[in-house]
This record gives structure tokens, sequence and C-alpha cells, in this order.
């Protein structure tokens, strides 16, 4: 059992140190905002996931969707994603109003349309819950509670050592660059998803 407890959290810290839109909508915010406004974009990411983890194990309890429909989903996700970068892409300056807000609405969106977050919760980090449910009371939930708070911790701590190199990645002449990079890691994992979500259709 400490074993599965153990697993839960280096999920949590893995998955949050992993480079992906939401670790790449939070690097953006504190080049434009600073590391304490970054917390809003975290926060909401961190309950967003937690909905998914949830519905994820309440739906594998019950209705059993298939992988394809989560592969449909990464689709819509992939073209979200472009969107997102195309806007990053046109920031030149961080004291501008070319700033990139990340609302609510949109971190939702990027988060609940990623089919490879709904797959990788069904297929791995659930079937393990479920395991641990089975020999404490409410082990499901503390298994995915565990995997949140590991990916809180490892997500703030790589948030606030970015935020330590905001001056220098604040240069005007350094802005443009550092906001194209963002902006095409944006673009790959919307790439990424969409090749992953055809080629499981071509090959189903």
């Amino acid at each position: 059992m400490s074993d599965q407890i153990i697993s839960a959290l280096i999920l949590g810290l893995i998955g949050g140190v992993i480079p992906g839109p939401v670790l790449a909508a939070t690097f953006t915010q504190i080049l434009q905002a600073g590391f304490l406004r970054s917390f809003r974009i975290i926060l909401w990411a961190m309950f967003t996931e937690t909905m998914v983890a949830l519905v994820s194990l309440l739906v594998l309890s019950s209705f059993g969707l298939s992988q394809s429909f989560f592969m449909g989903l990464s689709l819509i996700g992939a073209g979200i994603l472009i969107w997102i970068s195309w806007s990053i892409w046109k920031i030149r300056r961080i004291d501008t109003d070319e700033k990139v807000y990340f609302g609510l609405g949109k971190i939702s969106a990027m988060i609940l349309a990623n089919g490879v977050l709904w797959t990788f919760w069904i297929t791995v980090c659930v079937p393990k819950a479920i395991l641990l449910g089975q020999k404490i009371h409410y082990g499901q939930f503390l298994f995915l509670l565990l995997v949140e708070i590991g990916w809180l911790i490892s997500t703030v701590i790589v948030a606030f050592l970015f935020s330590g190199f905001r001056k220098l990645l604040s240069n005007p002449r350094v802005v443009p660059i550092i906001f194209k990079v963002f902006s095409l890691v944006f673009l790959y994992f919307a790439v990424s998803m969409f090749y992953q979500s055809v080629n499981f259709f071509i090959n189903k």
C-alpha cells in the first residue's frame, strides 16, 4: 500500500515538470506579470485537472468510454493550442497591449480538450487509484489527491526557478525570441496531439 502512495506522489511530481501547455502558459504569465500572477494559472489548472481525474474515475467505472472518444477530443485540443500559439507569437514587448490573457475559460478549454491528459488519467492513474481503493476506504480518492499535490509542488518549484531569470528574460532583445519559443512549444504540442489522434484512427 505504501508503494502505491509513493507512486502517486511520483506521478504527480513528474507530471508537473514535463513540458506541456500548462507549464508554457505559466512561464508566459511569469514573463508578463511576475511569479505571483502565475499562481492563478497553476491553481486553476490544478482544479481543472482534478475534475478530469474525478470524471475519469467515475466514467471508467460506469460508462466505459473508449479511447476513440478521447483521441477525437485531442483534435479539438490541437486547434485550441494553435490559436494560443498564434497569440503568443505576435508578442514583441512585455509592457504592451500585446499581452496574452489566460482567462479561466481559455485555461479550462486547453486542459479539457487535451485527449492525451484524459488518456493518461484513464490508462495510468485511475487503474492505480482503483487498486488502492480496494485496499483502503476511499483509497482511490486519496491516490488522485496525492497525484495532484505532487503536481502542484513540482509545478510551483519549476515556476519559481524560472521566475529567478525573469529580469534577463525580460530584455527587449530577448522577449520576442522567448515568446516565439513558447509559441513553438504550444505548436509542438498541437501537432503532437493532432498526429497521435490521426495515427490512432488510421491504425485502429
